[in-house]
Parts: C-alpha cells; structure tokens; sequence
C-alpha cells in the first residue's frame, strides 16, 4: 500500500479542446484512480488550474488578485473532479486552506488521514492559500505533510527533457535526474520553491504524460514511460 499524491495539470484535463473539462479525459482519470484505491493505495489529488487562468496573464491585474483567481480555478477543478470520480465509485472529499461555504472542507492532516483510513479520495484544491506561490510548491506542501510516498505529475508533455521538444525534434528525455541537476539546468520540472521543498524532503517525482494509456497507474509501479526526479 501507497500513499500516493497525483498532480493534473490544467491543461491535461481539458485533453483536446485545450480550455474547459473534458469528460472523456477526465473518465479515465477515474477508472486509473479507482484500480490504485481498490488495490490499497491512498490517494489525494492536486489539480492545476491552467484550463481556466494561465496565472498573470493580465498585467492589468495585481498580482495578488490574479493569484487568487488561480486558486478558485483550482477549486473548480477538484469539485468537478471529485464529482466524475464519484460516479466511477469512489468517495471523495475537497479539501482547501481557505473557506469555500459549504462547498470544500477546511484543510487539515488529521481529517486528511482520517478519511485516507476510510477510503476516500482526498482532493486538496486552493494550493497553499497564499499569492506568490505555485500549485506545484501546493503540491510538495500536502505531499510533505501528508506523508505521501510517491508524487505523480500527469502532464502534457511525457516527461523532462533537455529541451522544449516541441521546438527542438532532437530533445532528449531523461528517464532519471536529480532535482539539483534540474534546476542546474533549469529544466523547470516544478518551480524553485517546490524543488527545494523537494531536495530538503527527500520526495521522488514522476513525470509523465496524461494521455498515454493507463498512464497513471504504470507510473504508481514505476514501470512507465516518462522520468523518475530523485532528492
């Protein structure tokens, strides 16, 4: 048994039309999620916001402001989410630092660990609750607090490489690299803030690509198509 933090971005939920939800998309999540839990792994899950605010791209917004739209970006994505999830099965939960109404709960470890123990997937939506910070630093956060043993990054692209290989056809990926060789080279596989995070804590990262079949669940194994980022 695992406990497990899995990353989505933004612009991987919203699979082919870029923006918005894609409920194909999504549905895989699910069935991926439901095979982790049902064998024993607990499970929380961290989404970006990317499908509905690229974070400042407004400069006629204060910074703070724009943050702040990210988070509730985030906050929509788990809530819709969780909501897919429930239909495959699963019992979830949304969790946030700040207060949502009557929509999320408010974040704790000790209510996270309890509804591990029954079962439930954890979505933690908002990332730290502060401006000036990354879903990626929300996501070393939760994953340090919680004790995870393993943080799974689903993206676009299917891994870290030595370029943009959307730009350069010879980029090389790495299958395994040091988070101190990652921000060597700048290779910007999380910001500096969680790659600190990361090297302080010791946490394993693996990247890889949404898309590509049961994804998520070769990369829990560790037999799977993308790159391992070790402390």
């Amino acid at each position: 048994m695992s406990r497990i933090v899995l990353k989505l971005s933004g612009e991987a939920l919203a699979g082919p039309k870029s923006t918005g939800f894609d409920e194909e998309t999504v549905r895989r999540v699910a069935k991926q999620v439901r095979k982790l839990r049902d064998r024993g792994d607990e499970i929380a899950v961290v989404t970006g916001g990317g499908n509905f605010w690229r974070g400042r791209t407004g400069n006629e917004i204060d910074r703070v402001k724009a943050d702040q739209i990210g988070m509730l970006a985030t906050v929509m994505n788990c809530i819709y989410v969780s909501e897919i999830f429930r239909t495959e099965g699963m019992d979830t939960v949304v969790m946030t630092p700040f207060a949502v109404g009557a929509f999320t709960e408010l974040f704790s470890k000790d209510k996270a660990n309890q509804y591990f123990g029954e079962g439930k997937v954890v979505f933690y939506a908002g990332g730290t609750g502060h401006p000036y910070f990354s879903t990626d630093t929300g996501v070393l956060l939760r994953a340090i607090e919680s004790e995870a043993d393993m943080i799974l990054l689903a993206k676009n692209v299917d891994g870290i490489y030595d370029s943009d290989p959307a730009r350069n056809p010879d980029a090389r990926r790495f299958d395994r690299i040091s988070i101190h060789e990652v921000v060597e080279r700048g290779l910007q596989a999380v910001d500096m803030t969680a790659s600190i995070l990361a090297m302080e804590n010791h946490m394993t990262l693996r990247v890889f690509a949404l898309q590509e079949e049961d994804s998520i669940v070769k990369a829990a194994s560790g037999d799977f198509n993308g790159t391992t980022v070790t402390a």
